[in-house]
């Protein structure tokens, strides 16, 4: 496969022209740490945002930042540590799990939407994102958006190529919310809690107005595989507060006496609490060298535990809960069994199943993405013939990034 790399979005722009003139499919990605996600292009060439890097402009009074797409994440968390500033969604670096190299980049976190712990109060990627420039399956520089938060101009637009995978435009730059670093943290583990207990424990600690950031169960099956083996003994129910020194310890305090009921509880200190919830974030149990199956389950937090309970009556599955139990790891023993983990989110109610690793075998024959119902695919189509009417980009939606 040949790697183009544009180093200007003109320059992009008169590729893609030239390959929507002649018909021919271009798989699009970053850094493409992601690399083995999502169904196989058929493409001999690979559209490349890394040549387009940089930060455009950065005033943390106003905590927004605009950079080019192909930027790696690393310089622009930096740029933000340097300054007290954050991306709210916590994203996640998917390389050890994937297996891959290269260097993740802002525009690939942004085109796949991609969160981490403490997404489910803080919102996804998508929501950090305010404005976008891109190019277009006819090659046309595109506009969305603004550096200003309340400026809600094309603000659909933006949304829409949030989480497209590359599928419906090549970005070329972003600008993007960047809130406070909280100073401080703590994490409360309760011990010794099964998936359904923790499940209740989680939304008892969610109910409480002590702000909890992070809300994970991680089973004994998993346990041991984080911070070395030296999480107290048992199954572990995370629970984490930030925010300024004073009103984290006071918020701990409070939410230890809380879930005291619940089980025997201790708390982490910062540098232990960070360490954690990276690899929670990372998926570090399955981040194993192996191309097991791996899905990624986004349901109702009440469901997480029920879908897995029934599951493991049908197949060799291991997984661990994060979003309050309402992202659902899973690492399968054998083969995807797609058709089994899709019909009982369904009959749990609904949700997402996505198929994040798998062998190439695998995922040749099994679809990745969770299929969309019938108007909603219907108005895709529509959607990607207005922005790729050539139908040049990732086809079969592969995620390259």
């Amino acid at each position: 496969m040949i790697d183009l790399v544009p180093a200007s979005e003109e320059e992009a722009a008169v590729l893609i022209r030239a390959y929507a003139d002649q018909g021919r499919p271009l798989a699009i990605c970053g850094g493409h740490t992601r690399s083995g996600f999502g169904n196989a292009v058929q493409a001999d060439d690979r559209l490349r945002s890394t040549g387009l890097s940089g930060i455009v402009a950065y005033n943390p009074g106003e905590m927004v930042m605009t950079a080019r797409a192909g930027t790696p994440l690393a310089e622009v968390e930096a740029a933000l540590v340097e300054n007290g500033q954050m991306l709210a969604f916590e994203p996640m670096d998917y390389r050890a799990l994937m297996g891959t190299s290269g260097e993740p980049t802002i525009g690939g976190v942004f085109a796949a939407n991609i969160s981490g712990p403490r997404r489910f109060v803080a919102g996804a990627a998508r929501d950090s994102l305010l404005g976008i420039r891109f190019v277009n399956g006819k090659g046309e520089i595109i506009k969305a958006g603004g550096r200003v938060m309340k400026n809600v101009t094309g603000l659909d637009l933006v949304k829409l190529l949030a989480g497209s995978h590359g599928t419906l435009g090549f970005l070329t730059e972003v600008t993007f919310r960047v809130p406070p670093r909280p100073k401080a943290e703590e994490t409360i583990i309760i011990s010794g809690l099964n998936d359904a207990e923790a499940a209740n424990a989680m939304a008892a600690a969610m109910a409480l107005p002590v702000e909890v950031s992070g809300a994970a169960h991680l089973p004994l099956t998993v346990t041991w595989k984080f911070l070395a083996g030296k999480l107290p003994e048992g199954e572990a129910t995370a629970l984490r507060i930030e925010g300024l020194p004073g009103s984290v310890e006071s918020r701990a305090a409070k939410l230890l006496s809380a879930m005291a009921p619940f089980g025997h509880a201790a708390r982490l200190d910062q540098t232990a609490s960070r360490q954690l919830w990276q690899e929670i974030r990372d998926v570090a149990p399955y981040a194993d060298g192996t191309q097991r199956p791996v899905w990624r389950v986004s349901v109702a937090p009440s469901i997480g535990h029920q879908l897995v309970a029934a599951l493991r009556l049908e197949a060799g599955v291991d997984a661990f809960y994060d979003w309050q139990g309402g992202l659902v790891w899973m690492r399968m023993e054998a083969g995807p069994e797609a058709d089994l983990v899709r019909r009982f989110v369904k009959a749990l109610g609904g949700g997402h199943a996505t198929l994040i690793r798998a062998s190439a075998e695998a995922r040749a024959t099994v679809p990745s993405f969770h299929p969309e119902e019938e108007a909603v695919a219907l108005l895709s189509q529509r959607v990607k013939q207005s922005f790729d009417p050539a139908g040049i980009f990732n086809p079969g939606k592969m995620a390259g990034y």
